[in-house]
């Protein structure tokens, strides 16, 4: 198993500068690991990319597997503080035994945010190839394991609790996981086949407006389905 020790910082006066340092050779590092894939990324390219010399590459991650690593744990870093307001609303209607309204609302609104994130609250570099890597299986686990440990699971197990407490069923219920799965996969896709919803729609972009038709049908469809499901249906 491929792993690395805890990443250098700069001494006491240098946390500025080393932290400015540190998340441009990150920022580096996702868009060329995304490009060309763990193997096929140099540490010397993903250097001279971020401007720095190589040697600060060792000296902030210590080796390339490192700075995979720190790259998972940027992303995962920026995905958890978008969605901790949902996350919070999500956990207090479970802990006050919301009733089905507000737990189709607390979904819901889990689910606005993927959305969000998808659509709106894109950075530069765009993470979307590092991820494609990263789920075909053909990368290092390092990522994977941080993803899934830290964002993917949680929200996963929060939106199948959101779920089972809805329609009575045990979250891990695998008819539960299915419905919890494929609920937010009527996103995934628009953000997956990104190039072929654009193709079909005609569109150039997925501007603010065209996010906004997206995530008012997908609201729609998942309030139908959830409030069917809450009636035993």
């Amino acid at each position: 198993m491929i792993d690395a020790k805890r990443p250098r910082r700069p001494a006491a006066g240098g946390y500025a500068r080393g932290d400015e340092t540190r998340l441009r050779i990150i920022d580096a590092a996702i868009e060329r690991f995304g490009e060309a894939g763990f193997d096929g990324a140099s540490t010397r390219d993903i250097a001279q990319r971020a401007g720095v010399n190589a040697p600060a590459l060792q000296y902030y991650f210590e080796n390339k597997e490192g700075l995979y690593r720190a790259c998972a744990e940027h992303i995962a870093d920026e995905t958890l503080a978008l969605f901790e307001p949902a996350v919070l609303n999500a956990r207090q209607v479970l802990a006050e035994n919301g009733d089905a309204e507000r737990l189709i609302g607390a979904f819901i609104r889990i689910q606005e945010t993927i959305a969000d994130k998808m659509f709106t609250a894109r950075r530069d570099p765009d993470p979307r190839m590092f991820f494609a890597r990263e789920q075909a299986g053909h990368e290092p686990g390092i990522a994977s394991e941080v993803l899934q440990r830290r964002m993917r699971k949680p929200l996963n197990d929060l939106c199948a609790e959101l779920l089972g407490r809805l329609t009575g069923r045990d979250p891990q219920d695998p008819e539960n996981l299915v419905r919890m799965m494929s609920l937010n996969g009527q996103l995934v896709v628009f953000h997956i086949a990104r190039r072929a919803t654009l193709t079909l729609f005609g569109w150039a972009d997925i501007d603010a407006e065209k996010a906004d038709l997206i995530k008012s049908t997908v609201r729609a469809q998942t309030r139908l389905l959830l409030e069917s499901w809450s009636r035993g249906a």
